[in-house]
């Protein structure tokens, strides 16, 4: 039963996370941020995790807090479901080209969170979007989920598509990570044996 609930709640924001790392890539997210909405599906979509997720932030300020807290609770939950991490494959790659974007991700179900966030998102905003909460979100997931995260964009023009190939890449190598290893079934892949 590799799924997780987390429920965050601050003076900032409202967070509930549901997930489900052996689910289908279904997705029902709603923060009320409209293309943070569409990031998010494209992570559970991509890395076959279920996923729903409902935020309620202080909007009249900016996104900030929702984006952050949302990438918190998230990286939590992962944590939560992985439990002892027993049995998967612990890293993840993918090289995700959408277009005029080309994007790189690698990472490791460490728990020694470390971001490498070599992303340059050319528009200040996509829409009403601030494109710095990007790498927010990012920063939030590897810290609370104790993921070792290296995104690079080896090329793109258009900051949607840039943004979009990053979730969809992050998402792919998530997807591999998470994984069991049909090899090493019931394995702690470390020879700490313990992550």
């Amino acid at each position: 039963m590799r799924k997780a609930s987390i429920a965050r709640k601050t003076a900032e924001t409202a967070i509930e996370v549901e997930i489900d790392l052996d689910g289908s890539g279904a997705y029902d997210n709603q923060t009320g941020v409209g293309f943070f909405d569409h990031m998010l599906d494209q992570l559970s979509r991509h890395s076959l995790i279920d996923m729903t997720i409902r935020a309620k932030g202080d909007y009249h300020i900016d996104d900030h807090h929702t984006v952050e807290d949302t990438g918190i609770a998230l990286g939590q939950a992962l944590v939560k479901a992985l439990g002892d991490k027993r049995g998967i494959r612990r890293y993840g790659a993918c090289l995700l080209p959408m277009d005029d974007a080309l994007v790189r991700c690698a990472l490791d179900l460490s728990a020694r969170p470390f971001l490498i966030w070599n992303v340059d998102l050319p528009t200040q905003k996509i829409g009403s979007f601030d494109c710095e909460l990007v790498r927010e979100f990012f920063q939030a997931l590897a810290t609370h989920g104790g993921i070792t995260l290296h995104v690079d964009a080896l090329h793109g023009v258009n900051s949607h598509h840039i943004a979009e190939a990053a979730f969809k890449s992050v998402a792919r190598a998530l997807r591999e990570a998470v994984e069991p290893d049909p090899r090493k079934g019931d394995a702690i892949p470390s020879t700490k044996g313990a992550l």
